[in-house]
């Protein structure tokens, strides 16, 4: 078996890396970080003694993305899962006040990003006649926030996305899934505020979020269901995010 995992350098992605690997898959790990892929390979290579091969490319440019995926070895193109988890948030503004790189950095990469990753990955799943594509999307996608506008249009793209990949792919054999989550505790929100440590500190005070391996454990859950289950959509949420009000008062999802 074989997943591809984008934006695989940390986060969810690093974490789901591992998650996969612990139960025996081959993987395709995917960053702009080439060192990271190096160590994040040797990692999985020696540890759950499974084969990795790493691909350094911008989603966001679909020349880079289209080269990298032709460039697979043969016995790398039987894509069994593929993770959509590249992503980022990039400021938090009023929409008025928005800068406007933000908002190309955000749709060129969580909506572009992934149409391209897709496409491409589809038509060896199509050749192949199976496959699971798993959509990273967001609580942004189902709530909007204050000052969240752009971001939070991006993820319901994704969620709109998702429904319609997987009506398109299902004559095919191919799933297709959604996880949504809530706030989680890794490298997001000091993306969001340009390497401003201190300000991404502050989003955690007082709360207990989720964890990069609590979200990485349910996508491989949703991956290992049988040939006849999908799950379309889920929703996963910190404890202090289970209602409306409380993610509208804690936004930094």
């Amino acid at each position: 078996m074989i997943a591809l995992i984008t934006g695989a350098t940390s986060g969810i992605g690093k974490s789901t890396a591992l998650e996969f690997a612990k139960h025996g898959y081959d993987l395709i790990i995917t960053g702009r970080r080439q060192e990271r892929l190096t160590e994040l390979k040797t990692d999985l290579s020696q540890k759950y003694n499974v084969k990795v091969c790493d691909l350094c490319f911008d989603v966001r440019v679909e020349e880079q993305v289209n080269k990298a995926i032709n460039s697979l070895p043969t016995d790398f193109k039987n894509i069994d899962i593929l993770v959509n988890n590249a992503g980022l948030a990039a400021g938090l503004s009023s929409i008025q006040q928005g800068k406007i790189d933000h908002w190309e950095q955000m749709i060129d990469t969580n909506i572009k990003g992934l149409l391209y990753v897709t496409k491409h990955v589809a038509a060896l799943m199509i050749s192949n006649k199976k496959g699971h594509i798993i959509n990273l999307g967001s609580i942004a996608g189902k709530e909007v926030y204050a000052n969240g506008n752009v971001y939070c249009a991006t993820k319901h793209a994704v969620d709109a996305l998702n429904k319609g990949m997987r009506i398109d792919l299902l004559p095919h054999g191919i799933k297709v899934s959604a996880i949504n989550p809530g706030m989680v505790e890794t490298e997001f929100s000091i993306v969001r505020f340009d390497g401003d440590e201190e300000r991404a500190k502050k989003v955690y005070e007082n709360i207990v979020p989720l964890k990069p391996e609590d979200i990485a454990e349910t996508i491989y859950w949703m991956a290992s269901r049988p040939a006849h289950v999908n799950i379309n959509d889920l929703i996963i949420m910190p404890t202090i995010q289970a209602n409306s009000t409380t993610v509208l008062r804690h936004p930094i999802i």
